[in-house]
């Protein structure tokens, strides 16, 4: 993940899972567009009775199934109409809903976490959502309702909100696109893409873009997956802020970011990886925005795969696969990797200084270790190398441990070795005639090293 613009980015490993929550928090709630807010309630512990339980599970299903159905009209005969503004909001999030690919949608609360106000009755609901196509399993998420008796049906309720900003706030829940306001939604063989009003102009480019980056990821990433994805594209960056940590906490530094829906708020199945990206994107069809998305769809393709190797070589990987459909001479490199391996690259970027400042210099580096590691002992020690150091300790001795039993080399030869391949390439004039280093024999069970690095591309810097 870059802090940088222009730099491909991703949410993953221990970042992913300190996201977890925060992220089941948010996807698919019925937060439904959040234009109402009460005051937090009283909070009082007096029994429910079974009938309200009853009534109140009735009008939820009916809910579910409305949405399911596609009948507007039933699900509206659920809505409270006292507040102004409300039914309006519920009519956009049907809408909303009505555009989504719903698998499974449906509602499940436990009677006792039900407060009760007066004549009214919160509730902690519990929304099953599975997007067709996209999800491997539903995404379990929650939210609190606000249900009043309605006037016209004895011992019948209506929803009356679907906002408690007090309860959010401590739960950290925050909406999702379909959530806020009016969405646009559109799909193409295996892409989801989410728009607003500000944003649709570039959905048949934008998806046409990710179609590709599908096919093209698909032919070098080895592992098998859905070869499907949803992504983010809106005209602002609220959603792109709402997500934790943040490298730089500067959504408008970040070209894209790919996260992890978990099926629970506990975390759970992973249901799916998708990403967002700045709005400025939008408007930049051609080599750099396919590019980026190949980065964000190497993420996706990976999964859990890499949640526990080392981030150079997570983004390292997606930076190498991005760059593969790409000719050598029209391959760039940052000016800042660039200056630093012709400095002397002594080691491999550090996870916990990847997305610094320097994050366009680590980026650029991760990539070429990759490279050299490709070049040098085939495409096939890369998906080796992240599969064992995936499951390798978290030490950096024993990541050092695995590098020499894998390649033969340990993390500083490779990160030289790196750089000078990094040189050669993008500004062979600077070196002194030098022979390119060799790759030795690996000392572990490993594949069989190929030809030397190759020297190829311009400069691009």
């Amino acid at each position: 993940m870059s802090t940088t613009k222009s730099e491909p980015v991703r949410v993953r490993g221990q970042l992913a899972r300190l996201l977890a929550f925060t992220l089941v928090s948010t996807l698919l709630s019925g937060c439904s567009l959040l234009g109402s807010d009460d005051p937090a309630p009283p909070r009082t512990t007096s029994s429910v009775p079974a009938d309200v339980v009853a009534a109140l599970t009735r009008t939820l299903d009916r809910r579910s199934a409305a949405v399911r159905r596609g009948n507007q009209a039933r699900f509206m005969s659920g809505i409270g109409r006292a507040r102004p503004g409300f039914s309006r909001d519920q009519a956009t999030y049907f809408d909303n809903l009505a555009q989504l690919p719903l698998g499974e949608f449906r509602y499940t609360f436990d009677p006792r976490e039900m407060v009760r106000t007066g004549d009214d009755y919160w509730v902690v609901v519990d929304v099953h959502l599975q997007l067709e196509g996209y999800d491997a399993v539903p995404v379990a998420s929650p939210d609190r309702y606000r249900f009043t008796p309605s006037p016209r049906r004895p011992g019948a309720f209506l929803l009356a909100s679907v906002t408690d900003s007090a309860w959010e706030r401590r739960n950290d829940v925050r909406p999702q696109p379909w959530d806020s306001g009016r969405i646009d939604v559109a799909s193409d063989q295996g892409v989801l893409g989410i728009f607003d009003q500000g944003s649709d102009h570039a959905a048949t480019g934008l998806l046409g873009s990710v179609r590709r980056g599908i096919s093209d990821v698909a032919g070098i990433v080895p592992y098998d997956w859905s070869r499907s994805v949803v992504v983010y594209a809106l005209s602002d960056t609220t959603f792109l802020s709402a997500i934790d940590d943040l490298p730089g906490d500067d959504p408008e530094g970040l070209d894209g970011v790919a996260f992890p829906v978990p099926s629970s708020p506990d975390g759970g199945e992973l249901a799916a990886t998708r990403f967002v990206l700045n709005p400025r994107m939008l408007d930049r069809p051609g080599t750099d925005r396919d590019r980026l998305i190949r980065h964000e769809l190497t993420h996706v393709a990976i999964g859990v795969r890499d949640d526990h190797a080392p981030v150079w070589l997570s983004e390292g990987i997606a930076e190498y696969v991005s760059y593969q459909p790409l000719a050598p001479p029209d391959r760039s490199i940052s000016g800042a990797a660039l200056a630093a391996a012709e400095r002397g690259v002594q080691v491999l970027p550090a996870d916990a200084t990847f997305n610094d400042g320097e994050s366009a210099t680590h980026y650029g580096l991760a990539w070429w270790a990759c490279e050299y590691i490709a070049r040098s002992y085939g495409r096939q020690a890369l998906w080796s190398l992240l599969e064992r150091l995936n499951t390798s300790a978290a030490s950096e001795t024993d990541q050092e441990q695995v590098l020499q039993n894998s390649l033969g080399i340990g993390g500083r030869e490779l990160a030289r070795r790196a750089g000078h391949l990094l040189v050669v390439t993008f500004d062979p004039g600077s070196l002194l005639p030098e022979k390119p280093p060799q790759a030795p024999e690996p000392t572990g069970s490993a594949p069989t090293p190929g030809a030397s690095p190759s020297v190829g591309g311009t400069s691009g810097h």
